[in-house]
């Protein structure tokens, strides 16, 4: 316990201290740095209705990857995603955590918006996990620790993250992790919010009950999480959205037979419906979590610090290695002559406006 506390005194001063630094610098407007001519696209990461994220390197730099998030302008007004994109960004520039992915470079043309970030050779977590069928206790835990330490940062910054599922979750080269998609990130400080957002199976019961909510959601989350990566699949499931809610709403799950007593105990405290009662919302906080005993041992400052060597580390030919990542076909990108959308992307620099 005399680690723990250790561990307590000066991570509780490292968030005091990125809180002064977070809130001085979102009062200040977001610089557009570079344009589609600094980088050569070598190939399509992923796609979605959000875009495509691409494998890109900067001319100017040699070798160096990064990954580039590429928005269509009318796709963002035509799916009403247009604060949702502008937070992202804001986010991912003034959040300075080893385990949430950062913002490199931002920019856009008449056509399309470009977010770039680093490279993350190792895929999302939900590709390892379908591989392995379900993580050991030992990687569960593991990547628990660095998920509860993110979530510490971002709720003391006054963030409520709301989107945790294995799919936004990117493993490195050195079996660290990396938080990503943060479009759903709201500053709330101490206030409640009631938007109806996240995945599903990963949804708090107050946020399906439009109850209002803060940080709540997040360890609840982070209970569906814990049981995904150990059990190979969620604890809430049904095909047709209102059965899977009936299901959150009542709480009730049941564990596989191979967790470990520490292990369903800590569920059990976390995936509770009754806020009350529920791990991370109690007197304690985020220490009645840290401090459980399925975590006793953890070296918390030696995974901050990356120091503990990661149960897992994907095996990767390259620095290029895209192995983890499906393939795609070629990209092309849409020119136009008019500046599309201009007056409602005039802001994406302004502080404040990006912060829903």
């Amino acid at each position: 316990m005399g680690d723990l506390h250790k561990h307590y005194q000066t991570f509780d001063h490292f968030l005091r201290k990125s809180k002064k630094e977070f809130e001085n610098h979102i009062k200040n407007d977001m610089v557009i740095q570079g344009n589609i001519q600094d980088f050569n696209i070598l190939k399509i990461l992923g796609t979605g209705s959000f875009g495509k994220v691409v494998l890109c390197k900067h001319v100017a730099e040699g070798d160096k990857l990064y990954a580039m998030k590429i928005m269509e302008k009318i796709n963002i007004i035509k799916n009403k995603q247009l604060l949702h994109t502008i937070s992202e960004i804001r986010f991912l520039e003034a959040f300075k955590f080893p385990f949430i992915v950062g913002l490199m470079y931002f920019f856009k043309n008449n056509v399309y918006i470009f977010i770039v970030m680093p490279f993350i050779a190792g895929g999302e977590m939900f590709y390892h996990l379908r591989s392995m069928k379900k993580f050991e206790e030992s990687l569960s835990k593991f990547y628990a620790a660095q998920v509860i330490m993110a979530f510490e940062y971002m709720h003391a910054l006054g963030v409520v993250y709301r989107d945790l599922k294995p799919e936004n979750i990117l493993i490195d080269v050195d079996g660290y992790l990396k938080i990503t998609d943060l479009g759903f990130c709201k500053k709330i400080d101490n206030t409640r919010t009631f938007t109806l957002c996240g995945t599903p199976e990963y949804l708090a019961p107050e946020i399906i009950l439009s109850q209002g909510y803060n940080y709540s959601v997040d360890w609840w989350a982070l209970g569906v999480l814990i049981y995904e990566m150990a059990a190979g699949f969620p604890p809430f499931y049904s095909k047709e959205h209102m059965k899977l809610y009936e299901k959150i709403v009542s709480g009730r799950f049941a564990c596989p037979p191979h967790f470990t007593k520490p292990l369903k105990d800590l569920i059990l405290n976390i995936l509770q419906v009754d806020r009350t009662k529920r791990y991370g919302q109690l007197k304690g906080g985020s220490k009645d979590i840290k401090g459980h005993d399925w975590f006793r041992g953890t070296d918390w400052d030696g995974i901050l610090s990356k120091r503990v060597k990661s149960p897992f580390e994907p095996t990767l030919d390259n620095v290029g290695d895209t192995k983890y990542f499906e393939t795609y076909g070629d990209i092309v990108l849409r020119e136009s002559i008019n500046n599309e959308y201009a007056d409602e992307f005039a802001d994406f620099s302004v502080g404040k406006k990006g912060f829903m």
